[in-house]
């Protein structure tokens, strides 16, 4: 039973797949891993180690930074050898900027005006400055400063780290002497030879035309961007200096220089030398300009000793300005302002108490382009060529004149004086411009008012416009101010801007009178009154006026040609221009004539062959106080073909035949024996410009020295009366001051 059950068990095994040991095999499952939260949130210490992954990881991390190590050197060894290794060799040179000698300023002849002389000035190394501080008290004592201020010199950021920086400058030659005979006593310290500007004239000879030059600052740099300014440069402030910058300024050189780690320079690789500025020709004439400056001191300083017989006081003169200028072409031959200032005092930089001496009495401003004065009877022309223009009145019909103007239908003080009471008469435009009537212009004045419905608003103010007034005459030279011309438009602007100063803004009759004498709120400049009868004076065409001819390389290459430059035409018919012509002659040749007893006291030459015509202008500075006028006198000649008008002004200074008039006569007695030829030398290498002015011939009747010769007395003049409208009134002051 066991036997046959034993193989009933082994023949169900074998049905059943078991082995030959009967053993069952069963199947194997492996377990899922799944996410144990347990482990995550477990510390480290409670979970296996498995040091074998993260060796491997380790593995790959540096063999990837290695591979990228060998990649890095092979691009910096093979690809970019050539452009590294020229980047070594750049970082031990460094480039350093060569200033350029600035190009010379002559006048008409050659005559150097501003120039270029080699100084020597005493420079430091901001390196061995470190190295050795003890040298920065040796150089201050050396030189005569503070240390404190030869350390703020070698810490000026305007100079290149690369460069030795001046401490001092125009160094005394036994400062330079004791420094070379005693070198190691001074690290860094050294000589360097310089070019600085120099004014061989003397530094006071056209200084408001020629200008100076200074450091450049932010503002100027910002203008210049791009144009190779550093701030270590240079630049024209005033002047011709800075009108003509570009020309003059020249092309900076290059150095390249070789320096060690410490930065101190071991060697120059490369030098590129400058190339000097352009010549700029004037047409100035030295000889001309010298004479109109002292005729312009001359009468000033006696003016300021005469005593006015209206008021009893000195007038102030504090003011003025002189100009000569060719009627044809704009060119001016001469321009003088004062007062005015050294301009060698800004020759390696103006010291402060210097510049504010100048700032303090008004010296830096060129009174002859932004000086406002009042014309007075100077501004005539412009009201007497209006009414001939306009038919107003006939070139040659008689007025009477009574002494006064009454304004017809008018309450109030409403009648105008003569400033003289010889005027009275019947009297036609000749006469009236030559003693400068003023009962004939008050007439004109009011003519126009009662025709504007036919005659416009304002025809004398666009008239005077036409000859230059009120406007920029676009001169070279920076700084010009434009005056202005009264009229309603003008009135209600002023008062706009300021009501307390300027509390009328309406227009009456009396405005229109007063304008038409130059009163009122008119203001104009020299070169725009000069500018206007040189219109006059060449028969109609308004010339810009032209300070430079020419500018011309160190070669003697022409690079430009001021041509004469046409602003605009005034005509007249040839009847009233020969009547107004006749009245200006008058001014000086007829007995009755404003300046007739000045030019025949001061003129040392016959009148009759050299003839002038003029016109004297006497003008109200402030209404109703106690300023003297602003005297003008502007003449033209030889008549009948003028060639030069000359003028000049003082402010606060009188009557125009006093106190203006004898410096225009003192400069025709110059120009009667020095004529200005045409055209002007061109510089050349064969034919330099000269320090040296060509000899002049004495001033007519001053064979050997020039003296000037003033009035030294006033006619006094005084009347009463009213100013215009029905309420406004003109003090006897302000109506004697008016004429003129």
């Amino acid at each position: 039973m066991v036997t046959s059950g034993s193989s009933s068990q082994r023949a169900l095994g074998k049905k059943a797949g078991l082995g030959k040991r009967g053993k069952v095999h069963q199947p194997r499952f492996r377990r899922r891993k799944s996410v144990n939260v347990a482990a995550l949130v477990a510390p480290p210490e409670e979970q296996p180690s498995r040091p074998l992954l993260r060796l491997q990881v380790m593995g790959m991390i540096v063999a990837l930074l290695f591979g990228v190590m060998v990649l890095r050197l092979w691009t910096l060894q093979v690809l970019h050898t050539r452009s590294y290794a020229a980047a070594v060799v750049a970082n031990g040179v460094r480039t350093v900027s060569l200033p350029a000698p600035r190009g010379q300023i002559v006048d008409r002849f050659g005559t150097v005006l501003v120039g270029n002389k080699v100084t020597q000035q005493i420079v430091v190394s901001r390196v061995q400055a470190i190295q050795h501080p003890s040298v920065i008290g040796q150089v201050a004592a050396l030189i005569g400063e503070t240390p404190a201020q030869v350390e703020a010199a070698i810490k000026n950021p305007r100079y290149s780290p690369f460069q030795p920086v001046p401490v001092l400058t125009n160094a005394p030659q036994a400062t330079v002497q004791f420094l070379q005979a005693h070198q190691s006593l001074y690290p860094g310290v050294s000589v360097e030879s310089v070019t600085q500007r120099y004014y061989p004239q003397g530094g006071t000879t056209a200084t408001h035309v020629l200008g100076y030059v200074g450091p450049i600052n932010g503002s100027e740099l910002a203008a210049h961007r791009n144009q190779g300014y550093t701030v270590a440069s240079q630049i024209g402030k005033t002047g011709i200096e800075a009108q003509y910058q570009n020309y003059l300024r020249g092309v900076h050189g290059t150095q390249e220089v070789e320096v060690n780690a410490q930065g101190q320079v071991v060697g120059t690789l490369k030098k590129t030398p400058p190339i000097p500025g352009n010549t700029v020709v004037l047409h100035l004439d030295t000889g001309l300009q010298k004479v109109t400056q002292s005729a312009l001191a001359n009468v000033m300083a006696v003016d300021r000793k005469t005593v006015d017989p209206l008021n009893g006081k000195y007038p102030a003169a504090n003011t003025g300005a002189a100009i000569v200028m060719n009627v044809n072409t704009g060119a001016i031959l001469a321009m003088a302002s004062s007062p005015t200032y050294n301009l060698n005092q800004w020759i390696g930089g103006i010291s402060v108490a210097n510049y504010a001496a100048i700032q303090a009495k008004g010296a830096e401003n060129n009174y002859a382009i932004d000086g406002l004065y009042t014309p007075g009877s100077s501004f005539k022309l412009a009201t007497a060529t209006a009414a001939l223009q306009r038919n107003i009145i006939g070139p040659y019909q008689y007025y009477n004149d009574p002494g006064t103007f009454t304004v017809p239908n008018c309450t109030g003080m409403c009648t105008f004086h003569d400033a003289s009471p010889s005027d009275a008469g019947m009297i036609q435009m000749p006469l009236a411009l030559a003693e400068s009537d003023d009962d004939y212009f008050y007439n004109l004045g009011f003519q126009f008012w009662i025709q504007r419905s036919t005659q416009g608003i304002q025809p004398i103010q666009n008239t005077a416009e036409k000859y230059g007034l009120g406007k920029l005459t676009g001169i070279d030279l920076p700084g010009e101010i434009a005056g202005r011309i009264d009229s309603p438009a003008l009135r209600q602007l002023l008062h706009k801007m300021n009501p307390t100063a300027f509390p009328n803004s309406g227009w009456y009759v009396g405005d229109n009178m007063e304008m038409a004498f130059g009163q009122g709120e008119t203001v104009v400049t020299p070169i725009e009154m000069a500018d206007a009868y040189a219109t006059f004076a060449n028969g109609g065409t308004r010339y810009q006026p032209q300070v430079a001819a020419a500018v011309v390389t160190p070669g003697g290459k022409v690079l430009k040609r001021f041509a004469p430059k046409v602003l605009g035409h005034v005509n007249l018919a040839p009847i009233d221009y020969q009547a107004m012509l006749q009245g200006f002659e008058g001014t000086v040749a007829n007995p009755r004539g404003t300046a007739y007893g000045t030019f025949h006291q001061d003129a040392r030459f016959k009148l009759s062959q050299f003839k002038i015509a003029g016109k004297t202008g006497t003008a109200d500075t402030t209404s109703g106080a106690l300023l003297q006028p602003d005297a003008w006198f502007v003449a033209f000649g030889p008549i009948p073909n003028p060639e030069y008008v000359v003028l000049a002004v003082v402010g606060q200074g009188g009557y125009g035949d006093a106190a203006a008039a004898p410096a225009v006569m003192s400069i025709f007695n110059y120009l009667v024996t020095n004529p200005i030829p045409q055209g002007v030398r061109i510089p050349t290498p064969s034919n330099p410009p000269s320090t040296t002015p060509p000899p002049t011939n004495p001033p007519a009747g001053t064979p050997t020295t020039t003296t000037t010769t003033t009035t030294t007395t006033t006619r006094a003049k005084s009347s009463s009366g009213a100013t215009g409208g029905s309420t406004t009134t003109t003090t006897a002051a302000n109506a004697g001051n008016a004429a003129g």
